[in-house]
């Protein structure tokens, strides 16, 4: 994902970091190109197995997106990244990793 689209200012390490105070996992990557070092990045790198080995859909996929914007929008607000976390927390809680394993 280039995140100069979303913010020319932000970078994949600022990203990374408040991605993770709000529980959602993700790595800061290069992007072809890129300008920054690549111990800062322009780019994150986002996978999807784990949510879809949980059992989520599109909607729910949906939903994890509108949480990482909510993330990097409000990145300077403390107390909506630990809303978001609370969140985040929810959408978890309702599709354990390997739910056959889970009995859920």
């Amino acid at each position: 994902l280039d995140l100069r689209a979303f913010d020319a200012e932000l970078t994949g390490k600022v990203a990374q970091e408040v991605l993770d105070r709000a529980g959602i996992t993700c790595n800061r990557n290069t992007i072809p190109d890129d300008p920054r070092s690549p111990f800062v990045t322009s780019g994150l790198r986002l996978g999807s197995a784990a949510q879809t080995t949980a059992g989520m859909g599109e909607a729910d996929m949906h939903r994890v997106g509108e949480l990482i914007g909510r993330t990097l929008r409000q990145r300077d607000d403390p107390e909506a990244v630990a809303r978001i976390r609370a969140e985040v927390g929810a959408l978890c809680a309702a599709f354990p990793p390997y739910p056959s394993l889970t009995g859920r």
